[in-house]
């Protein structure tokens, strides 16, 4: 009777060891740069290469966002504060997980990350230039952690949907990346079929990113990102033809002389950045006449001397991390409705972003996320 129980709990065993074996599959998968990368999937150990990763981890994975994640980088509490606070209010075991410096100021420690046997390491494809000359993927290739880029900042119009198929493959959250998609798709078409069939004269819009952060002016946006999303939102962008990249600069002397009919300014809460700084706070929760002083003290700068938005009051603030994270289709949405207020008078984008922290994410919604100086907007 004893050699039976021995036998069948050896079988049993086996079974157990077959069974966890059989629920990890190996496959190649493409990220968005292009490279094939083995993984076994569904991933059960995750590092994220910047902690704002949280943003589309938390869109397929509402009920235990952290589940998978053995370590992040150390960049949400400053860059998103109040964000931070919420998901530590929730789930107060984050405060122990390992935070890792950036690839890209040189401070991630390898080291760490192999201590942590992760089954995949997220990048975003902004660090992909240091992760290369550092020789990072083939370190961590010899020790059998592959490392994924990811993209909702470089080019996010083209690379969400891919990013987050990708995400979805390694999590096993096909279907609900799937949903995800189809609710950012159908929330941009109820701007993009309005415009389509309307046909409206586009404003000029002068987008300053960071506006505030610091004495500089003017940071902005090319053919990308939030320049991209004005052009979705029925708007064109000033800096499309002057800055050849995502990111780049813009003279106080050039925007007085194009005149521009909107400007929008992207903002947070960088008091962890630049204590006391002029930047607008809008996010999470945030305070909306605080926000709206600081956005009416900016106008006051030499760049906006006489500029027909100014004067208008077309001047807006929103949420900076829109540029980060799949969430874009809410920005555009609010645009459309500063650049075509009668156009888009029935179009709420507050409630398209309640809902989408109600079907997806693990956060309750607060609002805070825009303000503007033209009083009805």
């Amino acid at each position: 009777m004893r050699l039976f129980n021995k036998v069948a709990a050896a079988a049993a065993g086996l079974c157990v060891l077959i069974s966890t074996t059989a629920l990890a599959d190996t496959v190649k998968v493409k990220d968005v740069t292009g490279r094939e990368v083995e993984v076994d999937v569904p991933v059960e150990h995750v590092i994220l290469g910047e902690g704002r990763q949280i943003y589309f981890v938390g869109a397929l994975d509402k009920d235990e966002p952290f589940k998978r994640v053995v370590g992040w980088r150390d960049d949400l509490a400053k860059a998103d504060p109040e964000t931070y606070a919420a998901y530590l209010a929730k789930y107060p075991e984050i405060a122990k997980l390992p935070t890792f410096g950036g690839m890209k100021d040189g401070t991630f420690d390898i080291e760490q990350a192999v201590a942590l046997k992760p089954d995949v390491m997220l990048m975003n494809i902004d660090a992909k230039t240091a992760t290369e000359e550092a020789g990072y993927i083939e370190k961590l290739e010899k020790v059998g952690i592959p490392l994924v880029y990811v993209d909702f900042r470089e080019k996010p119009m083209e690379n969400t949907e891919p990013s987050m198929r990708l995400i979805g493959k390694l999590f096993g959250k096909e279907e609900k990346a799937e949903e995800f998609i189809k609710f950012r798709a159908d929330s941009i078409a109820k701007v993009t079929d309005v415009l389509a069939k309307a046909n409206p004269k586009k404003p000029l819009v002068f987008v300053e990113r960071a506006g505030g952060y610091s004495d500089d002016c003017c940071m902005s946006f090319g053919n990308e990102n939030f320049g991209k999303m004005v052009e979705f939102a029925g708007g064109v962008n000033m800096a499309k033809d002057i800055i050849p990249g995502t990111f780049g600069t813009v003279n106080p002397e050039q925007i007085i002389a194009s005149n521009p009919d909107q400007i929008i300014v992207t903002g947070g809460n960088w008091e962890g950045y630049v204590p006391g700084g002029n930047w607008v706070g809008v996010g999470y929760g945030a305070d909306e006449k605080e926000a709206l002083r600081k956005l009416e003290n900016l106008t006051k700068r030499p760049a906006f001397t006489g500029v027909k938005a100014v004067k208008e009051g077309n001047v807006h603030a929103i949420w900076h991390q829109f540029y980060n994270n799949p969430y874009q289709f809410v920005a555009i949405q609010q645009i459309a409705k500063w650049l075509h207020p009668d156009l888009f008078a029935d179009l709420d984008p507050e409630t398209t972003f309640k809902e989408l922290h109600e079907r997806f994410l693990p956060l309750p919604y607060k609002s805070g996320y825009f303000v503007s100086l033209n009083v009805g907007q």
